[in-house]
């Protein structure tokens, strides 16, 4: 679920999977595959980072790699990257 706020300031939450399209005219409001639609009040390119980094977060904890969250940022700062499979197995010499 991605975070999002409504012109009120509450916030909710969305599946980012069930947006169908988001529109900036000049409020940006989020459409959703059942025809719901949300007015927000993050940009039309807030929406979309929070969606990819959902998404790499989702696709990170298949692998096994989890990213920090957002929140786990502001306390500790950046963690360090980890190498790709490849550069490992080419300096181990593939084993």
């Amino acid at each position: 679920m991605i975070v999002v706020t409504r012109l009120n300031g509450s916030g909710f939450a969305v599946n980012p999977d069930l947006v169908e399209r988001i529109q900036e005219t000049p409020d940006t409001t989020l459409i959703m595959v059942d025809g719901a639609k949300y007015i927000v009040r993050e940009s039309l390119a807030e929406v979309i980072e929070r969606i990819a980094a959902y998404r790499a977060r989702i696709v990170s904890m298949a692998y096994g790699t989890d990213l920090p969250s957002a929140r786990d940022l502001a306390t500790t700062g950046p963690q360090p990257t980890l190498a790709p499979v490849a550069t490992l197995r080419s300096q181990d010499g593939g084993r």
